[in-house]
């Protein structure tokens, strides 16, 4: 994996600290779309564009809630190859996943677009407003939330997943899912000692058990309702039999061996548009050729047959 120092592509970056757990750098564009377009940027038809790959769960909770909330018209969406090389994300010539705004070769000419002397990752999803040619944000919590709260007057469907009452409950759970669950699969993964791999693992599973447990009890994370909370952990759940059960070393258990999460995630998955958003082919290409020292054969196996549209009989639980 490589970065951007001083608006140089450097091939190595280090992934871990000195005890060899996995660190994940932090985002550095973190401006807002405001309902009021007080902060510069207004929620306006056609001004913003999101930059994505099918295969970055990060990425994924944006493509569903945009799509959940009916804003397909109001803002235009593409994707990066789901194979990620020495230089990065890469969009491809033409077709479907080149760069309809300025034909870029990589992702990190969008991010020296923004800032020609940018340090930090290149990463998805990006959120870029075409009027300033700029990058408003690449912080996925915060683009949720902003396609959530702040583009409601071009929304279309009148769902909503941060509901006023709520709100609360929604920053709580998203918090606890972060560390242990979303961010705990890599790093287990890409734990570089047999003590950070560990403490990854056992915290992760530790979690799943809690999950476990309260879906037994609750039809979504926070009782009868849909919340972006559940579209965080969607994203981590919906790869982790796929991908992260063999890839990221995450065998303890399979999520098709917990009966209350594995209902859970069906139960989302058969929710209306969400299933075209899981493109399972980038999901598995991605993960599996992009990693060479995880996977250094680049063999992406066919496994494992996984049935998300059968019954989940998750109903008996209201909401």
């Amino acid at each position: 994996m490589g970065m951007l120092v001083d608006g140089k592509w450097v091939a190595e970056d280090r992934l871990s600290d000195e005890r060899g757990r996995f660190v994940r750098r932090e985002s550095r564009f973190r401006r807002w779309v405001t309902s009021d377009g007080s902060g510069g940027f207004a929620p306006e038809p056609g001004r913003y564009h999101l930059y994505i790959s099918w295969a970055c769960p990060w990425a994924h909770r944006t493509a569903i809630v945009r799509r959940l909330k009916g804003l397909e018209g109001a803002i235009s969406l593409s994707s990066v190859l789901p194979r990620m090389g020495e230089d990065g994300w890469e969009f491809a010539p033409s077709g479907e996943f080149s760069d309809p705004l300025y034909g870029a070769r990589y992702l990190r000419e969008i991010y020296l677009k923004a800032d020609p002397r940018y340090t930090g990752r290149v990463t998805t999803p990006v959120l870029w407003d075409r009027r300033e040619a700029t990058i408003v944000n690449n912080e996925s919590r915060e683009i949720m939330r902003m396609l959530d709260t702040e583009f409601e007057r071009l929304a279309t469907t009148g769902a909503s997943f941060y509901p006023e009452e709520l709100r609360e409950e929604v920053d709580r759970a998203l918090d606890e899912l972060y560390e242990p669950v979303n961010n705990g699969v890599y790093r287990a993964g890409f734990a570089a000692t047999q003590e950070a791999y560990d403490e990854a693992v056992t915290g992760l599973f530790d979690a799943l058990d809690r999950y476990e447990e309260l879906l037994g009890r609750r039809r979504y994370l926070l009782g009868g309702r849909v919340t972006e909370a559940d579209w965080a952990f969607f994203t981590t759940l919906v790869r982790f039999d796929p991908v992260y059960h063999y890839h990221f070393k995450c065998n303890l258990r399979r999520i098709s061996d917990y009966p209350n999460l594995w209902g859970y995630l069906r139960d989302l998955y058969q929710r209306p548009g969400v299933a075209e958003t899981v493109r399972l082919d980038h999901i598995k290409e991605h993960y599996y050729t992009s990693h060479a020292s995880i996977n250094p054969s680049r063999i992406v196996p066919k496994g494992p047959v996984l049935d998300l549209s059968a019954p989940h009989g998750r109903e008996r639980l209201g909401g």
